[in-house]
């Protein structure tokens, strides 16, 4: 199953990739409107700006630039500047190793190690708000914090978002011991760039939060994807510990999303080394520093991205081993995914599937277990080779890996699990295939908890509803450990029953049944 989970991964790198934006001019004044908000963090002065119920502080630098000699090191903290910063654009994306949904592919950049800030209106210091630290998805290879607006969330939960961006790719993730060494830090030794700047992102909102109203002893780290593998990530590093309080993990279980071990990871950098044209071990590192990004991100092309890597000082163990023998960062969790997670997934890389070529891969894949996997998934039960494709893949690997993950969380702290599931919901604009139903697909939920850019058509006012609700669970979530929301369904913790709160704009409800619905006591006797 670990097998099958990573090739999953990898499916999404291969189906879903400038110029550094100027300073930001300061906005135009408003005769005679309130003035704009302004905060003071540990590096200066930041003015940001109100949009309905709540103002936002955009392009906020969290670290300094990793450009240049400092391209491939662990981030350096932000340098203090005198004056007010405007604080009303978002930065760029970080330079995208698979390109796929950004609004312009130019706006990237290696300096990226930017966040938004999200708050109340009415927020003010002091207000200890709670605060939710939101890890954009896409493969650890795409995306960018700035797809994720927090203004809704904010304003209706009353608590301050944080939304990131992180290195990407191979200049997120390389795991050359060379580079490690070459870092000169004095803490743990690793490649797994990214994951450092997530810490260094969370030791931010330590510091500077309760300037935005937010309470720096109460964090919750959420994330969908490979956002979810590095809470994932966060969960197990022991540098972590104390810099959150809670974790939400969409659509990425960690018995899934399994880290490279240490070999492998250096086995698909030094590929990635070579295929740069850095083969001289004594000078790889400042080989690969002095790359033009489009050569680093040509380079991938072709090779795997894997994420952060486990075995090193930073991520000692991998993380679903590390929650299952009860040695990690122990918070309350809240876990779930969608009903038909791998529609996207099918829909971008065999949309014309026949049923001829859906036996033939199902026995190809399961060996032995392939005819029974035909007789559990038989194409005239689904409609078409596509969505039983897409209902063996979301079965083996997202639902039944959410359901064993939760049970290991469960098992020792409070644990909520819920199942996304809108027969009409959106897809990601531009993934949209004539003619197949992509609804409920991996990342469909992501329009109804965020300020989305990248659904591919507004929300019903039946959806804005469902919306409104799930907002409301993860915002008593954040604020407390439990989604109990007055005059909304009961979603208790999962225990034995294996609880799961179905998300459904017609009916959210309870179910016990999530686990024989995807089949997982077959899939569990084939892992």
């Amino acid at each position: 199953m670990r097998s099958t989970g990573l090739a999953l991964a990898a499916t999404l790198v291969t189906a879903l990739t400038a110029t550094l934006l100027g300073p930001v001019a300061p906005a135009a004044a408003r005769p005679g409107g309130p003035p704009r908000p302004v905060v003071t963090v540990a590096q200066g002065g930041l003015r940001g700006q109100e949009t309905g119920g709540a103002q936002e502080f955009l392009g906020v630098p969290y670290a300094a630039p990793p450009v240049g000699d400092a391209r491939l090191r662990a981030p350096q903290p932000p340098p203090r500047r005198p004056g007010v910063r405007e604080a009303v654009q978002q930065a760029p994306a970080c330079l995208q190793f698979s390109p796929f949904g950004l609004r312009d592919p130019l706006a990237v950049s290696e300096d990226c190690l930017y966040l938004d800030v999200y708050r109340p209106r009415t927020a003010r210091p002091g207000a200890r708000l709670p605060v939710v630290f939101w890890m954009h998805g896409g493969a650890y290879s795409q995306g960018t914090g700035t797809q994720f607006g927090g203004r809704t969330m904010a304003e209706l939960t009353q608590s301050v978002v944080v939304s990131v961006n992180y290195r990407l790719g191979q200049l997120g993730y390389l795991g050359l011991p060379e580079l490690a060494e070459a870092n000169g830090l004095t803490g743990p030794r690793s490649g797994s760039f990214g994951l450092m700047d997530q810490l260094a992102a969370l030791r931010w909102t330590r510091e500077n939060i309760a300037a935005f109203g937010g309470n720096p002893g109460n964090v919750t780290v959420s994330g969908q994807s490979a956002g979810s593998g590095s809470v994932c990530a966060l969960l197990a590093a022991p540098s972590a510990a104390g810099l959150f309080h809670r974790a939400v993990l969409q659509s990425g279980p960690c018995t899934l999303l399994r880290t490279p071990d240490r070999p492998r990871a250096e086995a698909e950098a030094r590929a990635f080394a070579k295929e740069v044209g850095c083969t001289d071990p004594g000078a790889v590192a400042s080989c690969l520093r002095a790359a033009p990004g489009p050569a680093l991100v040509e380079a991938a092309r072709a090779l795997p991205t894997s994420g952060p890597a486990s075995g090193d000082g930073l991520l000692p163990v991998d993380p679903a081993a590390a929650i299952g023998s009860g040695a990690w960062n122990k918070v309350p969790v809240m876990i779930g995914s969608t009903r038909s997670e791998a529609r996207l997934f099918v829909a971008l890389t065999q949309p014309r599937l026949t049923a001829e070529e859906y036996a033939a891969q199902v026995l190809a894949t399961y060996g032995a277990a392939g005819p029974e996997v035909l007789a559990r998934y038989p194409v005239a039960a689904h409609g078409s080779p596509y969505l039983a494709l897409s209902a063996v893949l979301t079965d083996s690997s997202f639902a039944c890996h959410t359901a064993w993950t939760a049970r290991t969380f469960a098992s020792q702290v409070p644990t909520y699990v819920y199942e996304f599931d809108d027969p009409d919901s959106p897809t990601l604009a531009g993934a949209q295939v004539p003619g197949l139903d992509q609804s409920n697909a991996h990342s469909a939920e992501l329009a109804y908890l965020h300020d989305f850019t990248m659904g591919d058509r507004p929300l019903s006012p039946a959806q804005v509803s469902l919306g409104t609700r799930m907002k409301r669970y993860w915002g008593a979530f954040a604020r407390s450990g439990s989604p109990v929301v007055p005059g909304q369904a009961p979603w208790p913790a999962a225990g034995p029953g294996a609880t799961v709160l179905v998300l459904d704009p017609a009916a959210t409800r309870t179910t016990t049944s999530f686990e024989a619905d995807h089949q997982c006591a077959f899939w569990r006797s084939r892992a």
